[in-house]
């Protein structure tokens, strides 16, 4: 097929085809189920596990190329379908082969002895391979649903020793002198590869070196000063952009360490071609494009281990697991997260307690002082002061969180990592915490020898909740952080989700300033909710969501008029109904709204 071909609305059974997990091997099952030998047994159950991951791993590597292959079509509805179904292949995959193995082998899942003797035989088989580690937690995940309806934790670990990777293993060199020249740029965009036409790269080029040039000017640049820019062999596709990702490094000079600085050249493909639109500088604005609060990127690059330290090494205000996240591999990231949550413990022998700010009426946080995370679980029942007439239950909540974890989150919600039968140990809690988990936690933490185990749990980045950074924040920062608010309510709606709870403790501020929605019991469809303009009535018992626009900095919490009429004058859209009205024709009609994932001021042409 061409790359239209691929694209072409009528080629959706080929996108199908291209990114359909095959089916389990049925004869290696039929061979685990007849035979009784344990070490036959232990063999075939690797096998069949093996051979199920190596299906997966071969399809998910195949969408990066599918995307870029779309972005180059400019089939924007293509791109996002990628990403719903690569998030979902490794989920499929194991659901394919869970039934299989209980109904054939039902003493599995309680069979210590052959689990440890199989994952002996798999890890020999994969000893060597590149994703080993991989291959390792697809393993773990399988054993966790097998006996996801016990309260049985499966540890959460590579299983391969391996390490972090050397980022320089993944970087194609430019050697160049300083400034920064056209030529220099137009090199690396012909590098890229992109199967298309630009619009003026030559005119791109002159601008993107511009704007390279004034970002190195506090390193005292010095005219024909050697230097070199590393750009990973990787393009990275979401949506209806691309980025090429490195650094510049400069020559030391003298007692100077090596100076360098992050680089991203944002690229869009618009309708009469290819064009530069923003170069990003600064390792806080790469947050904006790299967070795992947008849609996962479409690496090419198939070393992800490179590519998430390099991601690191550019960003290292965001923990490690989480950039395996934004490049798609969440299930490594879940492994590198709960790894690092517990080197916190042990580093610092903080205990877990319960997170500054607001109590949550439908969920627990816990954090420890200086983690990077916060963790939650749903209580059993809200507590008295919930908003609400009507709980829709813990199963509802994760399916909600599980939501939000599975679409375009649009840069403006937190992804979510959902563990299941997660033990960790009691001394690692405050003794208020334990007391509360146990207490309305019934349905989802248990003790056990000593231990805490979750039948659920939830992580996410860690926030200062907003009306607690207004309280504390300067003015110019406080000013900043709802004007993003807005943005953030703005980027929910186009993802097609609306917080019926327009609460501000709802959100929380970054490192960054930046605004997330990171509570999701009251999320529901945008294109469900009935919205009313001031003229229009609203029945006392009327069904449904029903939302009044210009009632809804009630519940903001923003008690400053000063910034209440920063937010107004900033986003006077958001208190009119046409707006919300004309996002919900939109979304029905099946466009793909686009969504800022940088600062505007980067952008080339203004």
């Amino acid at each position: 097929m061409t790359a239209t071909d691929l694209t072409s609305p009528a080629t959706t059974s080929g996108i199908d085809r291209l990114t359909a997990v095959a089916e389990p091997d049925f004869d290696l099952l039929d061979a685990l189920f007849r035979t009784e030998d344990p070490d036959d047994q232990a063999r075939l159950l690797a096998r069949v596990v093996l051979s199920a991951f190596d299906n997966y791993y071969a399809v998910s590597r195949r969408i990066p190329a599918l995307a870029k292959t779309a972005f180059e079509a400019r089939d924007w509805a293509t791109t996002v379908r990628l990403s719903k179904i690569r998030i979902g292949l490794y989920t499929t995959s194991i659901d394919q082969l869970v039934p299989l193995l209980k109904s054939g082998l039902p003493e599995l899942a309680a069979d210590e002895a052959l689990w440890r003797s199989a994952g002996a035989e798999l890890s020999a088989a994969i000893e060597g391979r590149y994703e080993a580690d991989f291959a390792f937690a697809f393993w773990q995940s399988l054993r966790r649903k097998l006996v996801a309806d016990e309260w049985r934790p499966v540890s959460y670990e590579t299983g391969t020793g391996r390490g972090p990777a050397a980022a320089s293993g993944i970087l194609k060199t430019f050697t160049t002198t300083l400034p920064i020249t056209a030529e220099a740029v137009s090199s690396i965009l012909d590098g890229a590869g992109f199967n298309g036409r630009w619009r003026d790269q030559y005119g791109d080029a002159v601008l993107a070196a511009q704007a390279i040039n004034a970002a190195l000017e506090p390193f005292a640049p010095r005219d024909g000063e050697p230097a070199k820019i590393e750009i990973a062999d990787s393009g990275f596709f979401r949506n209806r952009g691309a980025c090429l990702v490195g650094r510049i490094r400069l020559r030391e000079r003298g007692d100077m360490p090596l100076r360098w600085l992050p680089l991203l050249i944002a690229i869009l493909n618009e309708d009469d071609g290819l064009v530069v639109d923003a170069v990003l500088t600064d390792s806080d604005e790469l947050q904006f494009a790299f967070s795992s609060t947008l849609a996962n990127y479409h690496a090419t690059n198939p070393r992800y281990h490179e590519l998430a330290r390099l991601l690191y090494e550019l960003m290292p205000k965001r923990p490690l697991g989480t950039q395996y996240s934004c490049i798609g591999f969440h299930h490594l990231g879940k492994v590198a997260v709960m790894s690092e949550i517990l080197a916190e413990h042990k580093k610092t022998k903080e205990k877990l307690a319960t997170a500054p700010g607001f109590k949550g009426t439908v969920a627990i946080a816990f954090t420890m002082p200086s983690s990077a995370y916060v963790l939650k679980i749903i209580r059993d029942h809200p507590t008295d002061d919930y908003k609400f007439d009507y709980f829709d239950g813990l199963d509802e909540v994760l399916r909600k969180y599980n939501l939000v974890h599975e679409i375009d989150r649009a840069g403006s919600m937190l992804d979510n990592i959902l563990y299941s039968n997660v033990r960790l140990e009691r001394s690692m809690f405050a003794p208020d915490l334990l007391d509360e988990l146990l207490e309305s936690g019934v349905e989802t933490v248990i003790l056990e020898r000593g231990a805490l185990v979750f039948r659920h749990l939830i992580v996410q980045i860690k926030l200062t909740p907003l009306p607690l950074y207004l309280s504390t924040a300067k003015q110019v920062d406080a000013r900043a952080a709802v004007i993003n608010l807005g943005d953030c309510i703005k980027n929910n709606a186009a993802a097609d989700i609306f917080n019926k709870d327009l609460d501000g403790r709802n959100y929380g501020v970054s490192r960054i300033r930046k605004v997330y929605l990171f509570d999701y019991d009251a999320v529901e469809p945008l294109t469900a909710v009935k919205v009313r303009g001031d003229d229009e009535p609203i029945a006392e018992f009327e069904d449904g969501v029903v939302f009044r626009p210009s009632d809804m900095l009630e519940g903001l919490r923003i008690d400053d008029p000063h910034l209440r009429r920063a937010f107004r004058e900033a986003h006077p859209e958001l208190m009119q109904a046409e707006y919300w009205r004309g996002m919900q024709q939109a979304l029905r009609e099946g466009r793909v709204p686009k969504v800022t994932n940088y600062p505007a001021s980067r952008r080339l042409r203004k």
